[in-house]
């Protein structure tokens, strides 16, 4: 009689916008955002030469990817499909993301599976995390995460737990949080900012104008400036920061405003980039910044104040965030806000 494993036949991948059953038991939706109608495929094609990224493929990139598999690690380099895996894992680094692969919430903009994990938790996650961090060297982490509004702190003390988790197995390791709102409940943010981080994010993603329907209904301009102010006034010498997607309808004066409101609340840096679209299921790209206004931006957020703004069409929130200090851009060259190699 033949073995039953030759009968076992392997499940077809979800395809963008289906739902599917994960591991761990729980329904969720590919890439975040629900197939409906007719695809619209502006922003997909015909980008402009600036917007070309390096190819995901190399030694370093294979040697980050080899980790993040053995630990079991998510990133959202990967979850998120960013423009710049490619260049960062080949340089080593990777933006580790924790709580789980399947976000609560649902933004228009973002390519994260969405679900209901009810509850669950990986409990092994802050030791391999920690692992992986040591493995590969890192001076500098950046930790993101997934909204978890299915536990009761919004996993404010399992991201916690990460990072003290890389604090004692790396004393010398700089953590940069990049963390959910928390439903704006500030004990669950001082949690966090308590752990041993050097630099709390909370990314702000939009104008006021902009923030519904860019944005899940949960989330907040106010309710993220909130955030951003308390831990600011919390732990001054915490360094706080936000991130802004551009090309998806806001204004100059909307862009200013932004910076003034975000500057009022404490932050230090700030990091533009061009809104890309992930699927045909999410928003569409209403103009492509050039390099030339991402350096105007720039200096209008260091004119008021920021200790650093990195601007520029494929920077991301965690984007060469060690260099963030630096003062000179992330390394993006002037007038042509090219990466250097």
């Amino acid at each position: 009689m033949a073995d039953a494993k030759e009968y076992l036949v392997p499940l077809p991948l979800p395809r963008s916008g289906e739902k599917y059953r994960t591991p761990q038991g729980f329904t969720a939706i590919k890439d975040g955002v629900r197939a409906r109608g007719a695809a619209d495929t502006r922003g997909l094609a015909g980008k402009p030469r600036w917007l070309k990224a390096p190819l995901a493929a190399g030694a370093g990139y294979d040697a980050v990817r080899h980790t993040v598999r053995e630990h079991r690690l998510a990133t959202v380099c990967e979850e998120a499909k960013c423009p710049n895996i490619g260049e960062c894992w080949n340089a080593g680094t990777a933006t580790i993301m924790v709580l789980g692969k399947v976000c609560t919430r649902a933004c228009r903009f973002c390519a994260v599976d969405t679900g209901n994990p009810h509850g669950w938790l990986d409990g092994e996650e802050p030791s391999n995390v920690a692992a992986s961090v040591a493995l590969m060297n890192l001076k500098y982490v950046v930790l993101t995460s997934v909204d978890r509004d299915d536990l009761p702190d919004g996993g404010a003390a399992h991201y916690a737990a990460c990072v003290r988790a890389i604090r004692q197995r790396t004393p010398a390791t700089a953590v940069e949080a990049l963390t959910p709102d928390f439903q704006g409940v500030l004990p669950d943010v001082e949690r966090v900012v308590d752990s041993g981080l050097q630099v709390f994010a909370q990314n702000i993603e939009t104008v006021r104008r902009l923030t519904h329907p860019v944005r899940d209904p949960r989330a907040g301009y106010e309710t993220t400036l909130a955030v951003l102010a308390h831990a600011k006034a919390y732990r001054p010498e915490v360094l706080t920061k936000s991130s802004l997607m551009l090309g998806l309808g806001e204004t100059d004066a909307e862009i200013a405003e932004c910076m003034d409101d975000l500057r009022a609340a404490g932050v230090d840096i700030l990091t533009l980039g061009q809104y890309l679209r992930p699927t045909v299921h999410h928003l569409p790209v209403e103009r492509f910044v050039t390099p030339e206004e991402f350096l105007r931006y720039r200096q209008w957020g260091l004119e008021r104040g920021f200790r650093e703004c990195v601007s520029g069409p494929l920077v991301r929130s965690s984007y060469r965030a060690e260099q963030a200090l630096v003062g000179n851009n992330a390394g993006l060259r002037d007038g042509t806000a090219q990466r250097q190699a």
